[in-house]
């Protein structure tokens, strides 16, 4: 194998005519990888893209070739995979407002160009679902939020609408997925590829807390901040030790690992049904 990538989470290894797709421990907020892994990270990551795979695979085709026919070193936490020409933007769906989608509402009245009601809040449910792209910034650089105009002239308006329809059809059915499951989905962030005969198909991670923001809908509460299943929990810490979000970054203590492990576990049991060994 040749490794061809190794990105701020994941690596990406040519193996034939396929990739093979291996997502590490590495966290990543704010564009910027830690200096601290949270263990099993990469394996969660792995198992519970390929749980939404499996689930969203009559709504839109995925890169995946196998979950097992990869190096033993890699078995867990590697996905064999269909080599893409990646789309280049990142497809972001919003349900709730929050994270910069919440800071630009405030500053603007909009999202990405999408202007919404006045006087929403904090985790303010959105009247529905909303396109809000960005860039794919290249490691150690920041993503930054674009309009549908700009993806359009990026891609073209027959992609560009695609990508939309894609990105809200999948946040839709994932939600409703979710939500029988106890689970608000916040946000999610897909990337998508083209394969040779043209295909447009979901790639990297689907669905995952390193990708969306998961609450528990037992204790969701417009105005505030929500309990996260996901890595929040990390950039809450990160802002809260005085970290100026650029390099070089502290390491992160014990519990705050030990936490986050605990939160990515707890909603992959709760999403699958499956329990974490």
């Amino acid at each position: 194998m040749e490794l061809l990538h190794s990105g701020k989470v994941r690596d990406v290894y040519a193996d034939g005519a396929d990739l093979i797709l291996v997502a590490s421990d590495r966290v990543s907020i704010y564009d910027v990888v830690l200096p601290t892994p949270i263990p099993d990270k990469g394996r969660l990551l792995t198992a519970l893209s390929l749980w939404w795979f499996e689930q969203l695979s009559e709504l839109v085709p995925n890169h995946v070739v196998s979950a097992t026919d990869v190096p033993a070193e890699f078995a867990g936490r590697a996905i064999r995979c269909r080599r893409l020409e990646m789309v280049p933007v990142e497809c972001v769906a919003r349900g709730y407002l929050t994270g910069s989608g919440l800071a630009e509402y405030e500053r603007t009245g909009s999202v990405c160009g999408v202007a919404l009601p006045r006087g929403l809040v904090e985790a303010s449910i959105l009247p529905e679902p909303i396109f809000t792209p960005t860039t794919k910034a290249p490691k150690g650089e920041h993503d930054e939020a674009i309009t549908y105009d700009q993806v359009v002239d990026k891609v073209g308006p027959e992609t560009a609408a695609r990508l939309r329809q894609i990105t809200i059809d999948v946040y839709r059915r994932g939600a409703e997925i979710a939500a029988d499951r106890g689970i608000l989905i916040a946000d999610t962030k897909l990337e998508l590829g083209w394969t040779p005969d043209g295909t447009l198909v979901l790639a990297d991670e689907l669905l995952t807390s390193d990708s969306s923001r998961f609450w528990p809908a037992e204790s969701y509460q417009p105005g505030r901040s929500q309990f996260s299943f996901d890595k929040q929990y990390v950039r809450d810490w990160a802002v809260q030790s005085g970290w100026d979000k650029r390099p070089p970054v502290p390491e992160v203590p014990a519990e705050v690992v030990e936490a986050t492990r605990a939160r990515y576990v707890e909603v992959y049991e709760k999403l699958t049904g499956n329990r974490w060994d």
